[in-house]
């Protein structure tokens, strides 16, 4: 069984990786293939609001966060009755791309491109660029 991760961030760039992931999952004609939907969220930075607001409302707010972001990559696969699991990190963005595809046996990551102000991200965004370097996995980039 073929398992693929999509990360998905609420962005345009997101859903068409995800396009591009249905249509060749659909192609390849599999007898089945587990399909992982990961939204992060990129932890507080700082320890001084824990003083403020407790673990579990941080939680929360992560968790929230992360299910607005899913929203519609969750619709679009729910219209086509695709399988799917959906999950929201904390934490380092591509670090937890990369341990989760590790920790899922995943044999696939599809991510969208998204260019950035430097020279060095033109192309590619930083969390993109991470990720290919934290991973063994190919990774197909969607642009």
């Amino acid at each position: 069984m073929l398992r693929v991760l999509v990360p998905i961030d609420g962005s345009e760039n997101a859903l068409r990786a995800l396009r591009f992931a249905v249509e060749r999952l659909r192609r390849l004609d599999l007898e089945g293939f587990e399909l992982f939907l990961l939204n992060v969220q990129p932890a507080i930075a700082t320890g001084d609001v824990r003083l403020f607001v407790s673990e579990e409302k941080i939680r929360q707010y992560y968790q929230e966060e992360g299910e607005m972001a899913l929203v519609s990559a969750k619709t679009m696969l729910n219209d086509q009755h695709l399988p799917f699991t959906a999950h929201v990190y904390a934490g380092h963005v591509a670090e937890s791309i990369a341990a989760f595809a590790k920790e899922r046996h995943c044999h696939l990551i599809v991510i969208g491109t998204r260019g950035l102000g430097t020279v060095m991200n033109l192309i590619m965004g930083s969390v993109t660029t991470k990720v290919i370097q934290l991973t063994e996995l190919p990774v197909v980039l969607v642009k």
